[in-house]
C-alpha cells in the first residue's frame, strides 16, 4: 500500500543512535553502526524520531510500504522485553499536537496551539505568547518537522526579540520561526540548513527580522542564498530592528 513511512539517509546517519530510544514502536536499530528500519509494518510513519537526529538524515516520504502492524508492534516488543506503547496512535486534540520521543527536551519537535486571550484579559495587561512550536534554533529543529508544512516562516537574529518589544504580536503570532546569530555561529551552516527547510517543506512565505548592526546582515544573506538553491519562488521580506527596538525598513 502506499504510505508515509520513515526513511533514513545513509550517508548523513553516523550511528549516534539517538533515535532508537525516540521510537516507541522498536522500529529502528543500528546495524554496522548505521540506523535502519527493522521493518516496515512497525513504522507508524508519524516521525517521532525526527527531532532526535543531529545530522537530519530521516525524513517522512511516502512510498509502497507494508500496512502498519499493530500486532506486530507488540510482539516485537515482547521479545525484547519491553512494553507496548500506551495509546501512541490515538488521535490527537487539534489544541495541542505534539510531535517527539525521548531524548533531550530541547531537542523535541513539538507543535502547541494558542487560543485567544479575552479582550477584557488584555484589557487588563495580560500577554501570551505566541510560540507555537519547539525547539526554535537553527541548530535543533529538524528540516522536515510537520509545523514546517504550509507555514509562513520568520527568520530571526536572536537579539530581536530582546530590542523589538512587540515581537510577539506584530510579527510572530501565526507564523513558524528559526532563530540563530550569524555572528557567533557558522552562516555557511545556516544557509545549509535553510536550503534543505526550503526544499524539503512547503513554506508560504519567508519574513526575515535583523538588528541594524552590520554583523547581524548575515542571516538575511543566508536566507537569501538559501532561497536561491532550493530553486522555489516564496515570497520573501526582511525587516531590521534598530539598536533601541524601533523598526527601521
Amino acid at each position: 500500500m502506499l504510505r508515509k513511512i520513515v526513511t533514513i539517509d545513509q550517508d548523513k546517519c553516523d550511528g549516534c543512535g539517538l533515535c532508537v530510544p525516540s521510537c516507541a514502536e522498536g522500529a529502528i536499530k543500528l546495524i554496522n553502526g548505521k540506523a535502519v528500519l527493522a521493518a516496515d509494518n512497525l513504522c507508524d510513519g508519524l516521525g517521532a524520531c525526527l527531532g532526535e537526529c543531529p545530522r537530519d538524515a530521516i525524513r517522512i516520504e511516502e512510498r509502497e510500504a507494508d500496512e502498519f502492524d499493530e500486532a506486530a508492534v507488540e510482539h516485537h516488543l515482547a521479545v525484547q522485553g519491553k512494553p507496548a506503547p500506551v495509546h501512541q496512535h490515538a488521535p490527537q486534540q487539534p489544541a495541542a499536537a505534539h510531535n517527539h520521543g525521548g531524548g533531550c527536551p530541547g531537542s523535541r519537535a513539538m507543535s502547541f496551539a494558542r487560543p485567544e486571550i479575552p479582550p477584557e484579559v488584555v484589557q487588563n495587561g495580560s500577554r501570551q505568547s505566541q510560540l507555537a512550536q519547539w525547539p526554535v534554533q537553527l541548530h535543533l529543529v529538524s528540516t522536515t518537522a510537520p509545523y514546517f508544512q504550509g507555514a509562513d516562516l520568520l527568520i530571526t537574529a536572536d537579539c530581536v526579540p530582546v530590542a523589538y518589544a512587540g515581537y510577539h504580536e506584530d510579527f510572530l503570532k501565526g507564523k513558524a520561526v528559526v532563530m540563530g546569530c550569524p555572528k557567533l555561529d557558522d552562516n555557511t551552516f545556516y544557509t545549509q540548513k535553510l536550503t534543505e527547510l526550503f526544499t524539503r517543506s512547503d513554506i508560504k512565505s519567508i519574513t526575515v527580522m535583523k538588528m541594524e548592526v552590520p554583523c547581524c546582515g548575515g542571516i538575511a544573506v543566508a536566507a537569501r542564498q538559501a532561497l536561491a538553491a532550493s530553486g522555489k519562488q516564496i515570497p520573501y521580506k526582511e525587516v531590521t530592528i534598530g539598536i533601541q527596538g524601533e523598526v527601521k525598513a
